[in-house]
C-alpha cells in the first residue's frame, strides 16, 4: 500500500515515543515486518526532559511526562539514522520545536536524508514565542508551523494532532490547508494522578499525557470526525492493543494505524496486530480497503 508516496508493506506503524529509535526493539522483533517506524521526537538541540517520576500506570492506560528527552538532531543523524537505514522499512521522523523556525530547520535538515521517507510534525509542543500555547491548540499556529515545514521539505508531511482542543476538525482542516499530506491522531490526552498518601502528583511535572485503551473510544470518535472533515489520509492512534482494535480505526476511516502503549506491554505487539488484521481481512475481504 501507499500513503502519500510512502510505500508500506502493511498499514501498521509503531508510534513515536514508544519505540525509541528502533534499536531498542530490534532484538525482540523483525523490524522489516513493520509498516513503518516512527521515531521518538527529535529537536534541534539536546533536551534533558522533565523531572522524574515520568511514567505512572493508570486504569487501562498510563500517564507519561518524558518531556521530549533526546540528544538532538546531530546525534540522531550520526548515530541513529544509520542504524535504521539497515532495514527495509520506511523511517518516519517525528520532529518537535519551540518555534516555527525550529520546525522548519529540522525539516530542511531531514530532507537531505534518503533514509527518511516522511516527517511527522508533533504540534503538541508549546510555542515559547506565543506564551507557551501548544501549536496544535490554535488553528492559526497549526497552519503556520505546517506551512513552514511544507515549504522546507519535499518529503511527505504528517501533522500529528492533539486531542486537547474543543473541536479537532478545526485544527485538522488548518493542517490540511497548510499543506499536510497526512494527519495522525490522536496524541495523548492531558491527565493527572495524585498519590493520596503524600497529596502530591505521581509525576514530577504534575500532569502528563494519558495513553492506552482508556483513550481508544475518544480516538476512534475523533478519527471518524476528521476523516469526514478532510480529504487527506488519516493515521489512527490511541490504545490499539489488538487487531480488532485496529479494525475499529479502519472502519472509522483511517488508512493506517500506529501502535503505541501496547509496545510497552508486549514487545511483539505490532507484529501480532499485523497478523490479526490479516486474519480479519481474510474473513471479511471487502470490509477494508488499503489501496
Amino acid at each position: 500500500m501507499e500513503l502519500a508516496g510512502i510505500k508500506l508493506k502493511n498499514p501498521v506503524m509503531v508510534a513515536s515515543g514508544t519505540f525509541g529509535w528502533g534499536r531498542e526493539y530490534s532484538d525482540y522483533l523483525d523490524l522489516n515486518k513493520l509498516g513503518a517506524i516512527v521515531t521518538k521526537s527529535i529537536t534541534l538541540k539536546p533536551r534533558e526532559g522533565n523531572p522524574p517520576p515520568r511514567i505512572v500506570e493508570t486504569p487501562s492506560g498510563m500517564l507519561n511526562s518524558i518531556g521530549l528527552q533526546n540528544e538532538g538532531i546531530e546525534h540522531f543523524l550520526k548515530e541513529d539514522l544509520p542504524f535504521l537505514a539497515k532495514f527495509d522499512t520506511p523511517t518516519i521522523v517525528n520532529i518537535a520545536g519551540e518555534s516555527v523556525e525550529e520546525y522548519a530547520e529540522l525539516a530542511k535538515r531531514l530532507s537531505k536524508e534518503t533514509t527518511v521517507k516522511g516527517i511527522e510534525v508533533n504540534i503538541s509542543c508549546p510555542n515559547v514565542k506565543k506564551g507557551g500555547m501548544a501549536f496544535g491548540c490554535d488553528p492559526k499556529l497549526t497552519k503556520e508551523v505546517i506551512a513552514a515545514v511544507r515549504k522546507a521539505t519535499t518529503q511527505p508531511v504528517i501533522a500529528k494532532l492533539t486531542p486537547n482542543v474543543t473541536d479537532i476538525t478545526v485544527t485538522a482542516k488548518a493542517a490540511a490547508e497548510a499543506g499536510a499530506d497526512v494527519l495522525s491522531l490522536i496524541n495523548t490526552i492531558v491527565g493527572m494522578s495524585i498519590d493520596i498518601e503524600t497529596g502530591k502528583s505521581r509525576l514530577g511535572s504534575l500532569t502528563g499525557g494519558l495513553s492506552g485503551p482508556a483513550i481508544r473510544p475518544i480516538a476512534v470518535r475523533m478519527v471518524y470526525e476528521v476523516t469526514h472533515a478532510v480529504k487527506i489520509p488519516v493515521i489512527g492512534i490511541g490504545g490499539i492493543m489488538s487487531g480488532s482494535d485496529a479494525v475499529e480505526f479502519f472502519l472509522a476511516g483511517a488508512k493506517a494505524i500506529q501502535v503505541g502503549t501496547a509496545n510497552f506491554v508486549d514487545t511483539e505487539a505490532a507484529i501480532k496486530i499485523i497478523k490479526e488484521i490479516d486474519d480479519y481481512v481474510h474473513r471479511y475481504p471487502r470490509a477494508l480497503n488499503f489501496s
